[in-house]
């Protein structure tokens, strides 16, 4: 029974039950999981720097950075140990690309699931209408796997990156006072790094749905039906040719069975007349 028959026979919301229609649920839910844990992420770290002279030490250097993760303006200042003198400086690398794909196509993944799932709902008969539907379904399922297999690829390899140019002990290196081997210089505080990672976790998982769901939309298409027809066809014929094949079979046992018993009767009667006539010439 295909999906029309099911939806007709079950209730219009029974769409849900199905694979096409629960695969889609879950789409655009992890989906939400993605963009929500990468767009709205924001760290801190913190680093100390303990001068000869104490009065111009600073031992809780806060660091503030967020999304879309342009480290390259996210400002601190340090002390140069030089009296009072403090120094502006920099993170290093823009890493918004990558981040702001991978929330883009969450987003958009979002947006087309759940106006799937809606006409899969309340429109299920205009949607299957023309074969239109499906196979518009069918590309759409397709480039949004692909896309989200490039996007969470490139936002876990940013994602790389953007630990290492955070890294307390990778900052200290962009101070001038902690290259002074008679200052201190140390880590107080790492980013934390669970959010980033759960949404480079959602990001794969969205591909391996949204691959997965190709096959059952796909089944939707009159490019599956006619395959179906096609086989379907192909084995009545072979099935039909397999069924007339025995019945030709019995009919030449038969005819060869008759004709082998006319035989043995032409050969007994043969015997039965020529038995006694030559028995009674040797008499």
């Amino acid at each position: 029974m295909d999906t029309a028959n099911q939806l007709a026979s079950a209730g219009t919301f029974q769409v849900l039950k199905l694979p096409l229609g629960f695969i889609r649920v879950l789409e655009w839910l992890f989906a939400i999981f993605a963009f929500a844990t990468c767009g709205g992420y924001s760290g801190q770290l913190r680093v100390s720097v303990d001068c000869m002279e104490k009065a111009s030490s600073n031992l809780s250097i806060a660091i503030d950075f967020a999304y879309p993760f342009r480290l390259h303006r996210v400002s601190f200042e340090a002390p140069a140990c030089e009296g009072m003198r403090r120094e502006r400086l920099f993170l290093t690398g823009d890493y918004s690309s990558s981040a702001e794909f991978f929330v883009t196509i969450a987003v958009f993944a979002f947006l087309y699931s759940l106006v799937a799932t809606v006409v899969y709902i309340f429109f299920h008969n205009k949607y299957r209408e023309n074969n239109r539907g499906p196979l518009i379904d069918f590309v759409v399922t397709v480039v949004f796997s692909f896309m989200w297999l490039v996007s969470s690829s490139a936002w876990a390899k940013a994602l790389s990156d953007v630990k290492l140019a955070t890294d307390p002990d990778e900052v200290q290196l962009l101070i001038s006072a902690c290259k002074d081997q008679t200052n201190k210089c140390g880590s107080v505080q790492e980013p934390r790094w669970s959010g980033l990672n759960t949404s480079v976790v959602f990001g794969f998982l969205n591909f391996v749905l949204w691959a997965g769901n190709i096959w059952f939309v796909f089944k939707e298409t009159g490019w599956h039906k006619g395959a179906a027809r096609f086989v379907g066809g192909a084995s009545e014929k072979q099935s039909s040719t397999f069924t007339q094949q025995p019945s030709n079979q019995g009919s030449f046992d038969q005819s060869g069975s008759y004709n082998t018993h006319a035989d043995l009767g032409q050969l007994s009667e043969y015997s039965q007349v020529g038995g006694p006539s030559s028995y009674a010439n040797q008499m």
